[in-house]
C-alpha cells in the first residue's frame, strides 16, 4: 500500500513532544549497544482481532527519529482476523527504529483500540437504524486523533468540543430556568446551531419536545423509559420539526442492540474514547 497520508502541523508537534518525553537527550541502550552505521527493517504485527488505525501518527513518530521507511500494509478501519498479521513494515537506520518504536506504538496500539471498540459496538447494532456516537471524554491533546479512529472503526463523531455544537446538560438547565428556557435561550441565542438538551425523565422530554429541541439526549434511561421517549416524539405535533433522540449512559457492548432496538437514533458511549484497551501491537526486525 501506499505510504500514509501527510501529517497536520498539530500532529506533527503532538509527536514531537512525545518522542521527546521518551527519548529525552539520548537511547543510551542504543547508543551503547548499536552500532551507528546499522541498518535495520522492521515489521508491526497485529496480534489480536481488531481494526486498525494510526498509521499517520506512527509514521511520522519514525520520520521525526530519523527512519522515513514506514508502509502501512493494510487497510485502516478494516477488521482483521486471523492474526498474527504483518500489517506495516519501516526501515531506516537501526537507531532510529529502536528510539521511535514504543512512542509510535503507543499512538497506533491505543488508536487501534479506540477503532477496535468503535466496530464492535457497531456490529451490535447493526440492523436497528441507530448510530454509535463518540463523547469528550477522550485523552488531552488526543481527541482529534481519537475521533479519527472512531469514525474509521463505523462510529460516528460527535461535537468536536464546546466551541462546535450546542448541547444543553443538567448544569445548563438548573442555571436557565430549566429545561425549556434553556432550550428557548439557545434558540435564540444559538447563532443558527441545532440546540440538543440532557432529559432525565419524561417530564423533561415533554417539555424539550414542546420548546423544539432538534435533539434529545436521554440521560441514563433504561429500554423501556427509552421506548416511551420514541413515542412521545413519533406523537408530538410537528412532525416536520421531529427530534433525534440520543441515548446516554451505561451502555455496554451486552446491552446496545437492546437499547439502539428502541427507536432512538443514536447511542453516545464514552468508553469508544476514556475506555478502550489497547489492540496488542508488536515491533520485530526482520529475522526475529
Amino acid at each position: 500500500m501506499s505510504k500514509s497520508s501527510e501529517p497536520s502541523s498539530e500532529l506533527r508537534e503532538l509527536v514531537a513532544r512525545a518522542l521527546a518525553e521518551d527519548i529525552g537527550s539520548g537511547d543510551v541502550t542504543s547508543q551503547a549497544v548499536v552500532p551507528e552505521d546499522a541498518v535495520a527493517r522492521a515489521r508491526i504485527v497485529q496480534k489480536e482481532p481488531g481494526a486498525v488505525y494510526g498509521f499517520v501518527a506512527a509514521d511520522e513518530a519514525f520520520a521525526q527519529a530519523g527512519a522515513d521507511g514506514f508502509e502501512g500494509l493494510v487497510a485502516e478501519g478494516e477488521w482483521r482476523d486471523p492474526v498474527p498479521a504483518d500489517i506495516a513494515t519501516v526501515e531506516g537506520p537501526a537507531r532510529a527504529l529502536l528510539a521511535a518504536e514504543r512512542t509510535a506504538l503507543n499512538f497506533l496500539a491505543h488508536l487501534s483500540g479506540v477503532a477496535t471498540l468503535a466496530a464492535r459496538f457497531a456490529k451490535a447494532i447493526e440492523g436497528t437504524g441507530a448510530a454509535v456516537l463518540d463523547t469528550r471524554k477522550t485523552l488531552p491533546g488526543l481527541r482529534a486523533l481519537e475521533k479519527e479512529a472512531v469514525a474509521a472503526g463505523g462510529g460516528r463523531n460527535h461535537r468536536m468540543g464546546l466551541y462546535d455544537a450546542i448541547l444543553i446538560k443538567e448544569n445548563h438547565a438548573a442555571l436557565g430556568g430549566g429545561v425549556a428556557a434553556a432550550v428557548a435561550a439557545a434558540k435564540t441565542g444559538g447563532g443558527g446551531l441545532p440546540v440538543e438538551v440532557e432529559c432525565r425523565d419524561a417530564e423533561e422530554v415533554a417539555a424539550a419536545l414542546e420548546a423544539g429541541a432538534d435533539r434529545i439526549l436521554l440521560d441514563n434511561m433504561d429500554a423501556d423509559a427509552l421506548r416511551a421517549a420514541v413515542e412521545a416524539r413519533d406523537g408530538a405535533a410537528g412532525a416536520e420539526r421531529r427530534a433525534e433522540l440520543e441515548a446516554s449512559g451505561g451502555i455496554t457492548l451486552g446491552n446496545a442492540g437492546e437499547l439502539a432496538a428502541t427507536g432512538v437514533d443514536f447511542l453516545s458511549v464514552g468508553a469508544l474514547t476514556h475506555s478502550a484497551p489497547a489492540l496488542d501491537l508488536s515491533m520485530l526486525l526482520d529475522g526475529q
